[in-house]
């Protein structure tokens, strides 16, 4: 499974970014193989709007099924569930411990926005 994680740096050890829309990066991960990539979401960082959504369509052109993050706001959410893509967030700790709790079915996939739109 192809996965995108919000992330700060370009490694599996880096923290989860708790931002979704205005994350610094992503990493798409390939659950199965381990293997990733970056994707770079600073276009994003200092949108007066639309991060979130602009950051939804970045990441559904790569091809994941699965987003995980530490928030995510209800115009991403929205984009993103209309795209059928399950939604994990509340991850904590470094990319590597999220897809890792991924794959032992510790993350529940979310119905809803967890935070309101702009949040910082």
């Amino acid at each position: 499974m192809k996965v995108a994680v919000t992330a700060g740096d370009k490694s599996l050890d880096s923290p989860v970014d708790q931002r979704f829309g205005r994350a610094k990066l992503f990493l798409i991960v390939d659950t199965d193989s381990g293997m990733f990539t970056v994707q770079d979401n600073s276009q994003n960082l200092n949108a007066m709007q639309g991060a979130g959504i602009q950051a939804a369509k970045n990441v559904l052109d790569a091809g994941v099924s699965a987003i995980i993050s530490g928030h995510i706001g209800p115009k991403a959410f929205s984009a993103l569930q209309a795209a059928e893509i399950k939604i994990y967030t509340g991850a904590q700790g470094s990319v590597r411990e999220a897809i890792e709790e991924l794959k032992a079915g510790k993350l529940q996939s979310q119905d809803q926005a967890d935070v309101e739109g702009r949040w910082m």
